[in-house]
């Protein structure tokens, strides 16, 4: 498997992303994290979507981590600082779902409050789902785990066809049209600052064709089984989901229905589009703490 490692100068002086890097080798591939925190504290696994990378929850790692958490961020392989498989075919569902596996088993993380976002759901969903005693709480905002059984927005299918067919891919310009605010030129550096290339794009590309939209689609089985444990899920599960996503918006109402540890939670609408991230940190980290202080 052919892979580009983005040199390390492209993330010098990243506007608010002071964090020590941290590494683990999964496959001859070297996936980073974020790691913040008291490390002796339950971790709090933020999980990013596409096209961004960990650089999405900086306002909301140190939030977490002053109200005594373990924050750990990893960039998925294909994004931020992690390594880039250069080929589209590189990349699956069910690959992604071995590198994050092994992730959390080489780290020996227990206890975990599971923190999701866009593809960061499709992934830490099955996760927990396939981990149930290694995690203690699910908050996901702007996600859902898809199994191809129902029909995807028309917004989707419109993002879908542009990120496989378009010359043309704007990292920064992406995550900018799904906010509300409008980022600044540091930031938008900050989110190409990843992808120096076209070959660096790969797994950003690929994500979408991933995402099951048919009931025979190769992860549709794993994510009905994952389904079947969340169905079943008695643990503290909640909803922080924006008001203006056109992608996932009704998804809390649905989880909220079919997930009993959603029962009585303390969810919240924030303001935002799809990258709530950026227009609701402070918001979304509060409504973490908020959660996990009644589980201490």
């Amino acid at each position: 498997m052919d892979f580009i490692r983005t040199p390390e100068k492209r993330f010098e002086r990243l506007l608010d992303y002071p964090f020590d890097p941290h590494y683990v080798e999964l496959s001859g591939l070297r996936m980073h994290y974020v790691d913040e925190g008291p490390a002796e504290a339950s971790p709090v696994l933020m999980m990013h979507g596409e096209p961004s990378w960990s650089y999405l929850y900086r306002h909301m790692v140190p939030v977490c981590a002053a109200a005594g958490h373990r924050v750990i961020a990893p960039d998925l392989i294909g994004f931020g600082k992690s390594d880039k498989p250069t080929a589209i075919d590189d990349y699956s569902y069910q690959q992604h779902m071995d590198w994050m596996q092994a992730f959390i088993d080489q780290l020996e993380l227990e206890n975990m409050t599971l923190v999701c976002q866009d593809w960061g759901s499709l992934l830490g969903l099955r996760l927990a789902a396939e981990n149930p005693d290694r995690f203690r709480a699910i908050v996901v905002g702007n996600g859902m785990l898809p199994t191809g059984d129902q029909k995807p927005p028309p917004a989707f299918r419109v993002w879908k066809s542009f990120a496989l067919h378009s010359p043309w891919f704007p990292i920064a310009r992406i995550i900018n049209i799904g906010s509300f605010r409008k980022l600044g030129p540091d930031e938008r550096r900050a989110y190409d600052a990843p992808f120096p290339n076209k070959k660096c794009k790969a797994g950003a590309r690929a994500f979408p064709r991933l995402v099951p939209m048919h009931p025979n689609d190769p992860a549709s089985e794993a994510n009905r089984n994952a389904w079947r444990v969340l169905e079943r899920w008695e643990k503290p599960f909640l909803t922080a989901f924006s008001n203006g996503d056109p992608i996932t918006r009704g998804g809390d109402a649905y989880m909220q229905k079919r997930i009993p540890g959603a029962k009585g939670q303390p969810h919240v609408t924030l303001k935002g589009g799809h990258f709530l991230q950026e227009d609701s940190p402070v918001p979304f980290a509060r409504a973490i703490n908020n959660l996990l202080a009644t589980l201490a």
